[in-house]
């Protein structure tokens, strides 16, 4: 199928929709869109496989594969048969698929399909989507790279219907600035503990997929590069999606809540050589959820829980192997936060090189949070001597970002043309980690050149300089009533 065919199948697909009663939103729309695709993709690679390998059974047996109860328009089930087969006996086997082995595809598919419904109420229209999803050819590349972006459009256009859903999508540009500073190399295991969408495993792939020059290459990063857990139904369903639509054929995508993971558990098999994520903000996880983590560094922050994880994630320093490193996305709160954040911080600093921290400016996230953030990167390999701190400058003429002016790849340029020297300009600066050690670990250091910043106090200064603000204005207005008292004899 050509670009534009399948560009206006998909858009016929989601107009279909738009009529059922059902569905309301693109929150509805975009998930029932992409088990419906899973389906017809997963059967594509089947039988793809079935070419390619004369012992490979289906993973999905009769009459619950597409080419069983789909793949026929015009003699294919329709209406309520439709719906009772979809309802009443397709989700519920494979809801109940169970593997024989670790790895298996069908604990994956059980795992994608336990809290997966279908909502659209008409079977007729839902035989139309059915129809239009048919005509896509998940073994020819160029459907698959087509269908790939309009899924990308897709994700961004759920992000904005989403409200506070909206971290299920990180802008790309942060994620492939992101992965490019970190270069991930064939052979080193690349893990995203938040995976949402798979945006960053997505990106990491298409960086590593260059670099393939041998059958054995292939062979790594399909099956043994590639890492993620998601605890949310949809975002899982939407990344296992994300993750075949980009090639990646056996995704190793854990439907899990990744901080229930007791720390001093950690062995060094689930280490990674390479983190890339951004956690939730602002989330608080239940107490029994603070119980995995050490007494003195419980608290219900969720970046701050994902911090001390990563932490213990990343592979230890070796003679051969300098250790594994991170990137992730911090909101500002934790950078300035005293009491178990700083003694979070100070973990950090000791055990780990913080080397650089780059402040982005306001509306990067929008619309999903007006949050300051900051994007941390760190390695495994001793203490943190210095940290170079560099600020994203947004475009001249504007004072943030927008969903309709959002953050653009050219945007990273400077800081990218700057990463190996590292030197000081308007932008950019150091910062001895005997500085913030000194400040009790607050790594909220504002760019000397501009001392227009705002600037976060102590918070026993705070609290000073709130009451005496409030004593000045129960004076001001002690002041006004004898004036009025005055004005009424």
């Amino acid at each position: 199928m050509r670009k534009p065919e399948l560009s206006s199948a998909i858009k016929t697909a989601r107009d279909i929709m738009r009529k059922d009663a059902g569905l309301s939103t693109d929150v509805d729309r975009i998930p029932q869109l992409s088990w419906i695709l899973f389906l017809k993709c997963f059967d594509d690679l089947e039988q793809r496989r079935l070419v390619l390998g004369a012992k490979h059974q289906d993973v999905i047996g009769t009459p619950y594969r597409w080419r069983d109860w789909a793949a026929d328009e015009d003699r294919g089930r329709t209406g309520e048969e439709l719906l009772e087969f979809v309802n009443g006996d397709l989700l519920p086997y494979l809801r109940g698929l169970v593997g024989t082995e670790e790895g298996d595809q069908r604990d994956v598919i059980a795992a994608i399909f336990r809290e997966t419904y279908n909502r659209m109420l008409s079977g007729y229209l839902l035989r139309d989507v059915v129809n239009l999803v048919n005509k896509v050819n998940f073994n020819v590349s160029d459907d698959i790279h087509t269908l790939s972006h309009l899924y990308e459009s897709m994700l961004r256009e759920m992000r904005d219907a989403a409200g506070t859903n909206g971290e299920f999508y990180t802008p790309r540009p942060v994620v492939r600035f992101m992965v490019d500073r970190l270069a991930p190399q064939i052979g080193e295991t690349v893990y995203d503990p938040a995976a949402g969408t798979c945006g960053f495993l997505v990106e990491a792939y298409e960086y590593l997929r260059k670099q393939q020059q041998t059958i054995q290459d292939r062979e790594t990063l399909q099956t043994s590069t590639l890492y993620g857990t998601e605890k949310k139904p949809m975002p899982y369903l939407l990344g296992i999606m994300n993750l075949l639509l980009h090639g990646i054929e056996y995704p190793n995508l854990i439907r899990a809540n990744t901080l229930s993971t007791l720390l001093h558990e950690i062995t060094d098999r689930q280490r990674y050589d390479v983190i890339l994520t951004n956690p939730p903000f602002g989330g608080e996880e239940e107490t029994g959820i603070q119980a995995s983590f050490p007494e003195g560094a419980r608290t219900s922050e969720t970046a701050l829980l994902f911090l001390q994880f990563i932490m213990r994630s990343l592979k230890r320093s070796t003679g051969d192997s300098p250790g594994g490193r991170c990137a992730m996305v911090l909101p500002n709160g934790p950078l300035f936060a005293d009491g178990v954040a700083a003694r979070i911080k100070q973990d950090l600093l000791e055990n780990f090189n913080l080397h650089t921290i780059v402040r982005l400016p306001n509306g990067v996230f929008a619309p999903y949070t007006n949050i300051p953030t900051n994007l941390l990167f760190f390695q495994r390999d001793g203490s943190t001597k210095e940290i170079w701190y560099y600020e994203l400058p947004v475009p001249e003429g504007r004072k943030n970002y927008t969903k309709t002016k959002p953050l653009r790849d050219t945007e990273f340029d400077e800081c990218r043309g700057l990463w190996d020297e590292r030197s000081e300009t308007q932008h950019s600066w150091f910062v001895p980690a005997e500085k913030v050690i000194g400040d009790n670990y607050n790594l909220d250091v504002k760019n000397p050149s501009n001392r227009q910043g705002m600037v976060h106090r102590a918070p026993l200064e705070l609290v000073e300089s709130i009451a005496k603000k409030e004593q000045r204005i129960d004076e001001i207005m002690g002041l006004v009533r004898a004036i009025l008292d005055k004005s009424n004899d």
